[in-house]
């Protein structure tokens, strides 16, 4: 039997009005041509350059004065150059060098997909049939790179799901770059990734104590570089050790920002081609506490490394590499609380099949089991996850992703033994959610593919991308499902 799925016709569409000011980088000399441009003009001439500008950007951009003095103090090495001291510049000069290299960026003007939803941690003021949810999704702008929004809503007692309004002062949260670094922990995923292959990482390493910050990290690089004439082998590997050291990073958000302003924008070099495909849910540890956490890839445009999002408010997050063996391929889904003690990970190692691992430590993962192949016509290509598994009285349900005869992507499920999910009870025999005739159209055709759902009110919740360009959500009924998936496994 066929499992009914309930199309909803709420649409997350690409929005190109939806910008962020980002910092704009010019080549050092074009950019000392500026500053000593601007640097020759009076108070009066730079005043009446700025003012059309402010006049233009402020009811663009929540605090534009103030992006334009983060950017014009991202130039301090270029005014030592210049010999110029900025303390002394009068304020409208200041502003107009940071409005000279800051640009508008349209975070989702090409494409806004892969979803996923989760349970808001603010449930005030909604009926108790209600939920308040999150939708985490991934835009996509100029030059295909990939970032985080969120959008808020409430599902009613239907499941029916109503968008709350959506801000459009985006805003990029404040970087800050404090992480301390075991090196034993550092060293093993310089190897795991095969940094040290040209040279040993010692020639830094050494110099550093057993924990160390970014910024010891910079000071040794620099006392290298400046000490030493370094062949290309060993700057490649003092940037493979700074490009490793920059994926650790903690983000931000101003507290007047409305949730779906927030925009988690590429920080880290290993990231400057986007970050992908973020699969959160909401883990509740054994005291009780909650946090969201969210597995996604890093994606420098030639290598990939799989990364950890965590925070409680969506206010504050940090972030930081995934390690272990294991950790080298798309597609790692937490589950939303330990299992026998141990954190519990779906992961596609080999890029074809799902596997399970199981960790003490929530960010280093060594070993895996494979729990399921390809089996089905539609899936024969590659079956992988979609999102974290959901906890019911039958089991833990996973839904999947399989790809088929003309690489379409279809979404089928999956139910486990609750104690030992390595025990598969069911599974679909056909794809629960095909692409039909208005989803085939896209970026990527023949596509429905989502990173994690939830229940509510004995539905399942099932946010959804259409061909790598817009989303949508269905509903289907658990109690329908589940029974579909037990009575599959009896076959």
């Amino acid at each position: 039997m066929q499992v009914s799925i309930n199309r909803k016709d709420l649409k997350f569409l690409p929005d190109s009005s939806r910008v962020i000011a980002r910092f704009l980088y010019i080549s050092d000399e074009r950019a000392k041509g500026i500053i000593q441009t601007v640097m020759g003009m009076t108070e009066i001439e730079a005043h009446s350059l700025l003012r059309p500008v402010l006049r233009d950007y402020s009811l663009r951009h929540r605090n534009i004065s103030a992006i334009f003095e983060r950017h014009f103090n991202r130039n301090a090495p270029l005014f030592d150059q210049l010999k110029i001291d900025p303390n002394s510049l009068d304020y409208n000069r200041r502003m107009l060098i940071g409005s000279y290299f800051t640009m508008e960026y349209s975070v989702d003007s090409a494409a806004l997909f892969n979803p996923s939803i989760m349970e808001h941690p603010d449930q005030s003021e909604i009926s108790k049939d209600e939920k308040r949810v999150i939708i985490s999704l991934r835009a996509t702008g100029e030059g295909h790179i990939s970032s985080i929004v969120f959008r808020t809503g409430i599902l009613d007692k239907h499941s029916s799901l109503t968008i709350e309004p959506i801000g459009k002062m985006l805003e990029e949260a404040q970087n800050i770059t404090r992480h301390v670094y075991d090196k034993k922990s550092f060293t093993s995923k310089l190897e795991e990734m095969d940094f040290h292959s040209i040279v040993p990482p010692e020639v830094i390493l050494d110099k550093l104590s057993d924990s160390f910050t970014y910024e010891d990290l910079k000071r040794v690089v620099e006392e290298v570089r400046s000490s030493l004439h370094l062949a290309a082998d060993k700057e490649l590997l003092i940037s493979q050790i700074v490009w490793l050291a920059s994926s650790h990073y903690e983000l931000q958000f101003s507290i007047d920002t409305y949730i779906s302003e927030r925009v988690i924008f590429p920080v880290s070099m290993n990231e400057r081609n986007g970050i992908e495909d973020a699969r959160f849910v909401k883990f509740t540890d054994d005291n009780g506490e909650t946090t969201y956490y969210a597995t996604y890839t890093a994606y420098n445009g030639s290598t990939i490394l799989p990364k950890l999002l965590y925070t409680t408010d969506f206010y504050y997050f940090k972030s930081l590499p995934v390690h272990g063996e294991i950790a080298q391929n798309k597609g790692m889904a937490l589950f939303p609380r330990k299992i026998n003690g141990k954190y519990a990970m779906l992961c596609r190692l080999d890029g074809f099949n799902n596997y399970i691992a199981f960790s003490d430590n929530i960010n280093i993962w060594r070993e895996a089991k494979l729990i399921q192949q390809p089996k089905f016509p539609w899936e024969l290509v590659q079956i992988g996850n979609c999102g974290s598994p959901i906890e019911t009285d039958e089991g833990w349900l996973v839904l999947t992703h399989g790809v088929g005869p003309m690489r379409e992507y279809a979404i089928g499920a999956s139910l486990f033994d609750l104690q030992n999910p390595e025990i598969e009870i069911g599974r679909l025999s056909q794809p629960l959610l095909s692409p039909n005739s208005d989803e085939r159209e896209g970026y990527v055709p023949n596509v429905v593919y989502s990173c994690g759902s939830m229940v509510h009110n004995e539905n399942l919740i099932l946010p959804y991308a259409k061909s790598d360009y817009s989303s949508t959500y269905a509903s289907i009924n658990l109690k329908e499902l589940l029974n579909e998936l037990k009575n599959s496994g009896k076959a």
